[in-house]
């Protein structure tokens, strides 16, 4: 028996719970997040290879009328001013050309990174902390389980991109080889469509690897943000409280309860009971429609509403069922329903009856 207890203590802090909401919160506040640098290399390089594939006959003609422009300069009129004019024309004549592709890489990356993690500002990565220069940890982080999966993931990315390419671009050099004896615009245009199209496989692989790799960094960080069973209940105290602190909280708001009832007491006209389980106190007067209850108590709060009563000079009925139908039936500070204003019309006018009496 003490063999089991001390196993069972050795696996109390075994993290097996999933991550809660609350802990998954905190998590992304401090920018603990579910990312793949995989599928956001796929979309940008489909997006640019998208954009490259459009904007390409757009760029043969922007370099086509760039070099007119420049075969326009004789070398008599090469001076340093026109030199340096000659200059800002070919950064503006390479803005043009690649300026779209790079903007539709930038979107590509942004729009990646939304579909993944959504919209998200932290600068709790930023702060600075201690533990990341200790040279022991540092090197416990390169040469941790994660950094040699990346490596491996990554050498293995290369053998599959550099197979595919020189697999498909083998097989086309044929193709590429007939293009020496073509003019430059179709030799070029055969090129790009290979190109075009090894890119394409390419990409095909990566997208194969890039769903794996996202598939993984899930299961990772799932598996990272596991918690103990101690944990959950202590996030479940921190959270909702104790359970002992909110006993004596509803404990305290029962008996200021209680003391704001017996409080209204001495304004009953009348307490009726069952006559020891039981207490309800209405009061009625000529401004009210209907009585209402003001009191109601079982056992021992019975017994202090009807010494209150006592002490106040309220009357006291007893009336076993009508105690017991009001004490299940009608709140405190509620008027009492329809199908009672009978039986209660009879205490009422016994209670009147007694008072005119004295």
């Amino acid at each position: 028996m003490l063999n089991l207890k001390i196993n069972l203590q050795l696996f109390a802090g075994e993290k097996t719970e999933d991550a809660t909401s609350h802990k998954k919160r905190d998590a992304r506040k401090k920018g603990q997040i579910v990312k793949s640098n995989e599928v956001i290399t796929v979309i940008v390089l489909a997006l640019s290879f998208l954009a490259l594939k459009n904007w390409l006959p757009y760029m043969g003609d922007i370099y086509e009328d760039f070099f007119l422009h420049v075969f326009e300069y004789t070398i008599d009129d090469l001076t340093i001013y026109s030199s340096m004019l000659l200059v800002c024309d070919i950064i503006v004549v390479i803005i043009k050309m690649v300026g779209p592709v790079i903007l539709m890489a930038m979107v590509a990356g942004y729009i990646a990174n939304i579909i993944q993690i959504g919209f998200l500002f932290t600068t709790e990565p930023l702060k600075f902390d201690p533990t990341r220069l200790n040279p022991v940890k540092g090197l416990k982080r390169i040469f941790s389980k994660r950094t040699i999966a990346e490596l491996i993931k990554t050498l293995f990315k290369m053998f599959l991109v550099g197979f595919v390419a020189f697999y498909f671009l083998y097989k086309k050099l044929p193709r590429l080889s007939a293009t020496m004896g073509y003019s430059i615009n179709v030799a070029l245009s055969e090129i790009s469509d290979v190109i075009f199209t090894t890119g394409w496989r390419i990409l095909i692989v990566l997208l194969v690897i890039a769903v794996a790799d996202y598939a993984f960094q899930v299961y990772d960080y799932e598996q990272s943000l596991k918690m103990s069973k101690q944990e959950v209940k202590d996030e479940y105290k921190t959270i909702d409280g104790d359970p002992q602190i909110k006993s004596k909280i509803k404990e305290k708001q029962r008996q200021m309860a209680t003391q704001r009832m017996m409080q209204d007491v001495p304004k009953a006209t009348v307490v009726i009971t069952n006559p020891t389980h039981f207490a309800i106190a209405l009061k009625y007067n000529d401004e009210m429609q209907t009585p209402i209850v003001v009191a109601k108590g079982q056992d021992y709060i019975a017994q202090k509403i009807k010494e209150v009563a006592r002490n106040s000079n309220v009357v006291i009925v007893e009336n076993k069922k009508l105690a017991r139908v009001l004490y299940k039936e009608v709140k405190i500070g509620m008027p009492i329903p329809i199908e009672l204003f009978k039986a209660v019309a009879e205490v009422l006018a016994y209670v009147y009856k007694l008072k005119r009496h004295f």
